[in-house]
């Protein structure tokens, strides 16, 4: 159902710092109608040409500015991810996609008071770097 949130087209894209390629990035919409705090996002997930990614190679940032690992954001009770704001997902890798095309999956899950299990939703996209 909300598979086409959950990983923003076009968002994928290599990140730079200081000359040097460190990973790369997408974006994703909250997979509900309504905000979250940072505790209640269940799973992130990352596969790059069916390869999953290791989670603690992955952070995430609900806002752009402030980034938190999959650990952290476990205990993160007081950080609110808002309805409506793209978060951005963080994929620590040396020298980040190479050129040419890849299959990028991404998976999100959160949880919610009211309904007992996880939910989400995984997009695979192929993109071009």
């Amino acid at each position: 159902m909300f598979d086409n949130y959950c990983y923003n087209e076009n968002s994928t894209k290599n990140v730079e710092k200081n000359g040097v390629i460190e990973g790369f990035q997408l974006q994703t919409y909250i997979t509900y109608y309504r905000g979250i705090p940072l505790s209640m996002v269940h799973e992130v997930a990352v596969k790059v040409d069916g390869e999953a990614v290791d989670k603690d190679a992955i952070l995430f940032s609900p806002n752009g500015k402030d980034y938190f690992t999959l650990a952290e954001m476990e205990t993160c009770g007081f950080y609110k991810w808002e309805y409506g704001d793209a978060a951005t997902v963080f994929v620590k890798k040396p020298g980040g996609l190479s050129k040419g095309e890849h299959e990028i999956t991404f998976t999100l899950a959160i949880r919610v008071a009211y309904i007992p299990v996880p939910f989400g939703a995984t997009k695979t996209r192929k993109v071009v770097i």
